[in-house]
Order: C-alpha cells, then structure tokens, then sequence
C-alpha cells in the first residue's frame, strides 16, 4: 500500500497559545485514530504542515482542515504518494515546531514566498525538522 504526503500552508486566525493547543491536541489524536503521521510549524503568521498516511485519510484530514475557521487562506504546496516506509514522521501523530527551523522571514511570508519556493524547498524544510531531536 502506498502512502499519500501532503503539505498546506495557512495563516491563523485568531493564534495564540490556547489555540495552538487545541489544534495539536485534536490532530493528535484524529491522527492517532486513522493512521497519520507529520508535524507542524507554526508561528501567528503561519501554519505550515505536513500530513502523511493512508490517501483516504489524508485526504478526509486536509478537508476538516479546509472547513476549520481557525485556518485562513489554506493552500496545498506539495502532494505526493510514498512507498510504505518513506514516512518523514513516522513516530510523530503530530510534532510541532514553534517556527524555530522556519526560514523565511514575515515579509517573505507575506509576500507568497511559501508557495514560490517550490515543493522541494518546502520539503528540505520538514527533513531538516524530521532530523532534529524534538526538544
């Protein structure tokens, strides 16, 4: 069975700490329940994920994500499928990084820089995350 990778961005709406646990609580444990894995940057600007797991469940992720008034201006920036072992997060229902492996800058942010800067630049991103012990 092959596997389906998915990354989004968005922006916030209404961050803060309180709201950053909620979301990381439930895609915890929805992840959890239907075999996803990935992780999350996240800063008040931007939320930057990666999903990966079966295609269906993916799939039914990323459209709550899509309903969830939390996220505004969602965009797909990078869907692949994956052999069964490529998992980048494989022991994470859902890591969260508080933006400290994030590149770009608010300006670039704001100016679409996320989706200018191509599938593997966003990915390059989330490996050298997926490297870095969880502190």
């Amino acid at each position: 069975m092959s596997l389906l990778q998915l990354v989004y961005a968005s922006r916030p709406f209404g961050f803060d700490g309180a709201m950053l646990n909620a979301i990381l609580f439930d895609a915890r444990r929805c992840n959890t329940r239907d075999g996803i894995t990935g992780a999350l940057i996240c800063r008040d600007d931007l939320f930057l994920q990666l999903l990966e797991g079966p295609e269906a469940a993916v799939e039914a992720a990323y459209g709550r994500i899509l309903r969830d008034d939390r996220h505004v201006e969602v965009r797909a920036l990078s869907r692949r499928v994956l052999p069964d072992d490529g998992r980048m997060f494989g022991a994470w229902a859902m890591r969260d990084d508080p933006a400290d492996s994030l590149i770009w800058s608010r300006e670039d942010v704001a100016a679409g820089v996320p989706e200018a800067a191509g599938e593997a630049a966003v990915l390059a991103m989330f490996e050298r995350l997926a490297a870095t012990p969880a502190g």
